[in-house]
């Protein structure tokens, strides 16, 4: 089998498997069953193809069909286990005051439809829950490790990952645990002070089930303005972008009661094929949920056709598409597209803006412990034992994390760091943008010319590389640290003003 024919299998494998993934998301039937699929693929999906593989010449390319052919190998492999563990999750459910709450809906209930009373029962409810269905996931880890060493010959997870993704997580890891504390004086402050003032409670007395409330920013929804999602979107159109006529792109914004309330992009194909789901829940959240699931999206839909299906559809890497994303995202809350297109007054908007980049350097601060508990429970081989993931947790974010839930909270192949340079690549990105063309560089048609031309790149780099090739700054924290120390220092902390005549409501959380 030669290799045009292992991509363009690999091709049609990954294209059919996404779209039984986009059915599902959509609460549609699938269009066949999985196991029929790999069933048809089976001397495909074999040990042999990966030897023809090994035996390409050392390229990019090789390590992202070597990687792509894994994948669906361990898909295969782990199906029966993954049923077995999704049915029982699809099934358990939290009690809370007569409601059942299902797990794939705690996080947009706890932004819209809870309490903090409510969000305490939430939590004794699924500690649980969280026992009982932990030998189904431990029991799915523990076979991926088995067949990663046994069958394809790594030594841990940590060597899988680094080969596929090309990253030196010990390094990234020593670099996280020196740099975190360093936004300690900026963060804890600032956290302290919203928790207290904003939601009458300290820090230390909140969840992160109470997290997810206050990072979705719901207390600052009667300031959004009463029209629909859709009715912002003409945005783009200051970029030359019309997201009605873009070919290939497929905007999902419906409400429908089967549908995943978790908002997601799928590529089918690249640049033709590309879906961006969502389910509006109302308010800030899902203005930033839709900029930031576009900024995949167009990312996608302006890559270059001329590039090999390799580099359109066989990425490993996704740091480069959330810096993508997350630029996208952080326009909604910027001083500038708050005043002149939400038409909000310069104080709402300023606080606003205050409560946006307190939210970012907690969630940052939240996925770079992840990234280290994780890292730790797999190089020490204590994947069973949450205390160690609830600790590094409570330490980083200040918010109280169950130890039993933590494989509940764990992100495949160490994503978790991907969002973190995602973040990263994001303020470069920003930072560039800014000094070219001013701090209203999201009005400006250049910045979306320069955006196309970005985009036209498609995956042939990951970020690293996309950065150096394209003259831009290296990755580096003073981008980011100086967004944070700005907004957040003694002089920028949050003025919660606003938020006094309603601060009876939200003691209660509501």
């Amino acid at each position: 089998m030669g290799s045009s024919e292992i991509e363009n299998t690999l091709f049609h494998l990954n294209y059919q498997w996404k779209l039984h993934s986009l059915a599902m998301w959509k609460g549609t039937p699938p269009p066949f069953k999985l196991y029929d699929l790999y069933d048809s693929y089976g001397d495909f999906i074999h040990l042999k193809t990966l030897a023809q593989i090994d035996q390409m010449p050392d390229t990019q390319a090789k390590i992202r069909l070597r990687h792509a052919l894994i994948d669906h190998y361990l898909q295969r492999s782990l199906f029966p286990h993954e049923t077995e563990m999704r049915t029982w999750m699809k099934g358990a459910s939290a009690h809370v005051n007569g409601r059942k709450i299902y797990f794939r809906d705690i996080i947009p209930w706890c932004q819209k439809q809870s309490t903090h009373q409510d969000r305490l029962i939430l939590q004794k409810e699924t500690g649980p829950l969280c026992k009982f269905l932990a030998p189904f996931a431990l029991n799915y880890w523990n076979i991926l490790l088995e067949i990663l060493a046994n069958d394809l010959g790594f030594a841990n997870y940590l060597d899988y990952c680094g080969e596929k993704k090309g990253i030196d997580y010990a390094s990234y890891y020593a670099f996280l645990k020196d740099f975190l504390p360093l936004t300690d004086p900026i963060y804890f402050p600032a956290m302290e002070r919203w928790c207290s003032e904003g939601f009458g409670r300290p820090l230390r007395e909140m969840t992160r089930f109470d997290a997810i409330y206050m990072l979705g920013l719901n207390h600052m929804d009667p300031f959004f303005p009463n029209r629909p999602i859709t009715a912002f979107t003409p945005f783009f159109d200051r970029w030359g972008i019309d997201l009605n006529t873009i070919p290939g792109l497929h905007l999902d914004l419906g409400t429908g009661e089967e549908k995943s309330a978790q908002a997601i992009s799928f590529i089918l194909q690249t640049p033709g094929e590309v879906y961006v789901l969502m389910k509006p829940e109302g308010g800030w959240v899902d203005l930033e949920t839709l900029w930031h699931e576009l900024g995949h999206g167009l990312s996608a839909a302006f890559t270059s056709p001329d590039l090999s299906m390799v580099n359109r559809d066989l990425a490993t890497s996704f740091s480069l598409s959330e810096a993508f994303a997350f630029l996208t995202q952080n326009i909604t809350l910027s001083v500038p597209f708050l005043t002149a297109w939400m038409d909000l007054d310069q104080g709402l908007a300023e606080e606003l803006h205050h409560l946006k980049v307190l939210k970012d350097l907690s969630l940052f601060r939240r996925y770079a412990a992840k990234f280290l508990a994780e890292y730790e429970m797999f190089k020490e081989g204590t994947l069973s034992d949450g205390r160690r993931y609830a600790e590094v947790m409570a330490r980083y974010t200040g918010f109280y994390y169950q130890p039993e839930s933590h494989l509940f909270d764990l992100a495949p192949e160490f994503y978790s760091l991907d969002y973190v340079l995602g973040w990263l690549g994001e303020s470069i990105l920003e930072g560039c943008l800014s000094d070219r063309l001013g701090p209203d560089w999201m009005f400006q048609e250049e910045a979306g010319q320069i955006l196309r031309q970005w985009w036209r790149q498609g995956n042939e780099r990951d970020l690293p590389e996309f950065l150096g090739w394209n003259g831009l700054e290296p990755l580096h924290t003073g981008r980011i640290m100086a967004r944070w120390q700005e907004a957040l220092g003694r002089n920028g902390a949050p003025r919660l003003n606003r938020l006094t005549p309603m601060t009876g409501a939200l003691m209660q959380g509501r």
